[in-house]
């Protein structure tokens, strides 16, 4: 499923890349060997490969509404610096702007950027190189920052922020807001921190139906039945688990569509309860 209508809106899963990442033991350090013996067979072949590696997927969301057009993260973009994963680092397929465009967009055309947090993988394609120059890819979009992630990213990640932050702050198109921040109508931030200080969630409401875009406060639908999982690179593992366990619950009570930014597809469902912890069920969302 790469889009749905959803009351007035239209969602479309914009696809980067799908590809094996890290074995599940070095992905998530607190787990057990018995808890990986329980969940495998649930996750084979769909989110985890014959070597034990977890499966990703890098996408964005596009989302019309009756008054903008707006982009859930951004993806890895091109000519980035990241050494931690060579196979992110100075790429040069533009695949992705591809599918925006099939998807019924073209950069000019967006009005909106909302960024979950600032990680290559979901702010790459905030600038694009032009003549030796990072430039905003979406000319004429006002990019949401939340307040805490912008105090923290440079620090953090100085080449994502010369590469793909400060250059859109330069050009007078951002915007930085509360991590409660409401964009229009029926889009708001949530603040979810843990993987990042100021990581949030993306809310989306229309005509009574409510869809989250969550980031990566999960990372592999594993974490829905062990929430206590954080990935290694978290910022704050306890404060990502609180988050997890808060926003999945609030999910499965009130039966949230689920947009995931790393499961592979299909990647958008529900949550369900199930037993201490919870799981994602796709074919609820077809």
């Amino acid at each position: 499923m790469n889009s749905l209508s959803f009351g007035e809106f239209t969602i479309h899963r914009v696809v980067e890349m799908t590809l094996p990442f890290l074995e599940i033991e070095k992905m998530f350090p607190a787990s057990t060997p018995e808890e990986v013996a329980a969940v495998l067979p649930r996750l084979q072949p769909w989110a985890i490969d014959a070597e034990r590696r977890m499966l990703v997927t890098v996408q964005a969301y596009l989302v019309r509404t009756p008054r903008h057009l707006i982009l859930l993260d951004t993806c890895i973009g091109c000519d980035k610096t990241y050494p931690l994963f060579p196979f992110w680092e100075h790429r040069q397929d533009t695949t992705w702007l591809d599918r925006l465009a099939a998807a019924g967009a073209q950069p000019e055309e967006i009005t909106h950027v909302l960024c979950s947090h600032l990680h290559v993988d979901h702010a790459g394609w905030n600038t694009r190189l032009i003549d030796g120059r990072w430039v905003p890819t979406f000319p004429n979009a006002r990019y949401f920052f939340a307040r805490e992630e912008v105090a923290a990213a440079e620090a953090r990640e100085p080449d994502i922020w010369r590469e793909s932050v400060s250059p859109v702050i330069e050009a007078g198109q951002a915007v930085i807001v509360d991590s409660d921040h409401q964009i229009e109508d029926g889009v708001w931030f949530e603040p979810t921190p843990g993987h990042t200080q100021g990581h949030v969630a993306i809310h989306l409401e229309s005509r009574g139906q409510r869809a989250v875009m969550w980031g990566d406060l999960l990372h592999s639908p594993v974490q829905c039945a062990y929430p206590h999982w954080s990935y290694r690179r978290d910022w704050d593992g306890a404060i990502s688990t609180e988050s997890r366990r808060r926003v999945l619950g609030a999910c499965a009570e009130h039966r949230h569509l689920i947009l995931s930014s790393h499961f592979p597809a299909p990647s958008i469902g529900h949550i369900r309860i199930e037993g201490s912890g919870y799981w994602f069920d796709p074919s609820e969302a077809m």
